[in-house]
């Protein structure tokens, strides 16, 4: 659990990002997606679920993909240690990881190139969906904000998120209690983000947060399969169903393997969409508030 406690410099300076950042997006789509196609060096690069460096997700580059990758590459070699020690701690060892965790420039610049490759592939074909899904959620917390305030706003982020004035709560991967500098607060959401809210702390910067809204054009089925694939947003369609939706069930149900719905179920549980829990001799999975809303287009 995270405490953020808000100064009223901070509450002052609550802001919305216009539109969404294409290397976070492509570093938080990695773990989302993570199965829907291999991202090749990020599955050693960026773990796959859980906390994430600091750098790869910089203030700088909302303006463009290119960007955000300098920003990446431009990250002192320092930092770029101190934040892969902290957020690899608990995972295995590999050669580019280590590389990495030593601040090599080459594992850096990999890293760059396979983020690029990503958004290319996974990103690029629906970006224009994900700007207008961004555009349409930043109207409605407008409107929200015209007449709630920001009270309004912070309160109705999501499950997640815990707002009593003047302090934000959040689940997270990690524990701490944070005060706020008075440079304000960035709200981002993302369709990426997961369970889990993201919260980027900087001296001298806005606290940054992260957290999860349905993806663009959901109740279309068309646009699903391409920000999901199409047998993960089969699967999520039949979980909407009613009945008992254990993981046998649902490989029947959308005509694929036992592994492949063990597979599909995990990442949508990975990504805060679905539940899962053991009942007698059988996993049963059931959708999340936020799956419910991804399915039906929020």
């Amino acid at each position: 659990m995270i405490t953020l406690r808000l100064t009223p410099a901070d509450l002052g300076r609550v802001r919305l990002v216009p539109r969404p950042h294409p290397v976070g997006a492509a570093v938080l789509a990695s773990q989302a997606l993570r199965g829907t196609a291999a991202p090749g060096p990020l599955r050693h690069l960026l773990p796959a679920r859980g906390m994430l460096p600091d750098f790869v997700t910089p203030y700088q580059g909302l303006d463009s993909l290119e960007a955000g990758l300098d920003a990446i590459r431009a990250t002192p070699r320092r930092r770029v240690r101190a934040d892969v020690a902290r957020a690899y701690a608990h995972l295995p060892a590999t050669p580019w990881r280590r590389r990495l965790a030593a601040g090599d420039r080459d594992a850096v610049e990999l890293l760059a190139s396979a983020l690029r490759a990503w958004f290319d592939k996974q990103l690029r074909p629906q970006w224009n969906d994900l700007e207008l899904a961004h555009r349409r959620w930043v109207d409605r917390a407008a409107r929200e904000w015209a007449v709630s305030g920001v009270d309004g706003v912070l309160g109705g982020i999501g499950p997640s998120v815990r707002w009593s004035s003047p302090v934000l709560e959040m689940e997270s991967w990690w524990s701490a209690d944070l005060a706020g500098s008075g440079e304000g607060l960035v709200l981002a959401p993302s369709p990426f983000a997961g369970p889990r809210p993201r919260l980027l702390v900087e001296p001298g910067r806005p606290a940054l947060l992260v957290f999860a809204v349905a993806p663009p054009a959901a109740a279309d089925t068309e646009a699903l399969a391409r920000l999901l694939g199409r047998t993960r947003a089969e699967v999520l369609r039949r979980l909407g169903e009613p009945g008992r939706h254990t993981t046998t069930a649902l490989a029947k149900a959308a005509g694929i393997s036992l592994p492949s719905a063990s597979e599909h179920a995990a990442a949508l549980r990975a990504a805060g969409l679905l539940s899962s829990e053991r009942e007698g001799g059988a996993v049963v999975h059931r959708l999340t508030p936020l799956g419910v809303e991804v399915r039906r287009g929020g």
